[in-house]
């Protein structure tokens, strides 16, 4: 069994057990349920159900493992040919690692 989720914006294929890294969620503990009700679609052994736009009573029961993790570092490097003009910047983009430990259809 999966479903297709919305957590803040971006769609992810969740499974009982599996772990993912969403983007960083404010105000969580390590240990601490989130549930997620934005599910899109459900896949229950075959049977393909799909929301418009959500499924009605299906959520998704995650535990946050790290509430902070900060991915790899991203190097912006802008120039323009001849003119003397360069520009270094970079960032890491900052994540929340989570469980998946029930589907409910």
């Amino acid at each position: 069994m999966y479903a297709i989720v919305d957590i803040q914006g971006q769609q992810f294929k969740v499974e009982e057990g599996k772990k993912l890294f969403v983007h960083h969620m404010k105000d969580v503990e390590a240990g601490k349920t989130v549930e997620f009700d934005k599910v899109l679609l459900v896949d229950a052994d075959g049977t393909v159900t799909v929301g418009s736009p959500t499924v009605e009573g299906a959520k998704v029961v995650v535990e946050v493992l790290n509430p902070l993790v900060k991915g790899d570092k991203v190097i912006v490097f802008k120039m323009k040919r001849r003119k003397d003009s360069r520009k270094r910047n970079g960032h890491r983009e900052q994540f929340t690692q989570v469980e998946v430990k029930q589907v409910i259809a």
